[in-house]
């Protein structure tokens, strides 16, 4: 199994428009772990187009109990659970996140008693683990570690970024976060750093299309990072390859990906993807895969 990145969901929010991408989620498969971080609408749609067999789910990180992270969650592990599940499932969040999972297991209670007994499956309760983390180190077996720093995105005061490490690679996702300069040093040297961006552009069209557009504006303005932003963490962090992700806006039609880049080459010179649904980041060389654009 090589060591990869798919950007399962790319879009930053929650809502869904015609032929827009899907929201947060991404697989990232490194010395032979296959994990998942956030998991929005799509996660396991995106999961299954990109070859991975839902039987085999091990290992899941959220980064924040925003709706685009954490709303198909408990789907994703009930549907590979009737897809033939019944190995353990280790899933890893902040607080509240087992409140989520406790919930979900009661919201689906006759569906899972009445499979237990009328197909003979394992208890679903008894195969997920939750660990729910602060900063610091998360986990570290199997010559997998996981760290977690805390972020700025407000209101939400528990958004962490990531930073997975194996075998001398190293990728790290931001989790959605107004700029913030700390994030050089937790993503230092990274082979790949994952990074939400917004585009000012957009956000016009942006907040009159969703509604309430005051508020989403100050919300918007408060929380994310703009892609030349994005760049500066990444020049100064040093990473070998920069990844835009949890677009905002990502499906604007007067928004290319040449926007994007013109944002970011302000501030980053270095090797540069921007995100789209299923696309692929070949992690031995941070370099893109087969039918990656890059620029």
């Amino acid at each position: 199994m090589p060591d990869r990145l798919v950007l399962l969901g790319s879009k930053g929010g929650p809502a869904l428009r015609p032929g827009g991408p899907w929201p947060s989620s991404s697989l990232l498969q490194i010395g032979g772990s296959s994990i998942v971080v956030d998991c929005g609408l799509g996660v396991t749609r995106g999961l299954v187009d990109a070859g991975i067999s839902l039987k085999s789910l091990d290992l899941i990180f959220i980064t924040h109990l925003h709706s685009d992270h954490v709303l198909e969650l408990g789907p994703l592990i009930h549907t590979a659970w009737t897809a033939g599940l019944a190995t353990p499932v280790r899933v890893f969040g902040p607080p509240g996140t087992g409140h989520y999972w406790r919930r979900f297991c009661q919201a689906m209670e006759f569906d899972i008693e009445i499979r237990i007994v009328d197909e003979g499956r394992p208890d679903i309760r008894d195969l997920v683990s939750i660990g729910e983390f602060g900063e610091g180190q998360v986990v570290a077996q199997g010559g997998l570690t996981v760290s977690a720093l805390r972020v700025e995105h407000p209101p939400v005061t528990d958004c962490f970024a990531l930073r997975f490490e194996h075998g001398g690679k190293s990728v790290v996702f931001s989790g959605d976060t107004a700029f913030f300069p700390p994030l050089a040093d937790f993503a230092r040297g990274a082979d790949i750093l994952v990074h939400e961006a917004m585009l000012e552009e957009g956000i016009e069209r942006l907040v009159a299309r969703t509604g309430n557009g005051a508020r989403l504006r100050e919300h918007l303005l408060a929380s994310h990072s703009f892609a030349e932003e994005a760049g500066s963490i990444a020049s100064d962090a040093g990473v070998k390859r920069l990844v835009l992700n949890h677009l905002i806006p990502a499906d604007d039609s007067l928004i290319g990906e040449a926007d994007w880049t013109a944002a970011v080459r302000k501030t980053w010179n270095g090797d540069l993807t921007i995100a789209r649904d299923g696309l692929v980041v070949g992690l031995s060389s941070a370099k893109a895969a087969a039918g990656e654009e890059t620029a």
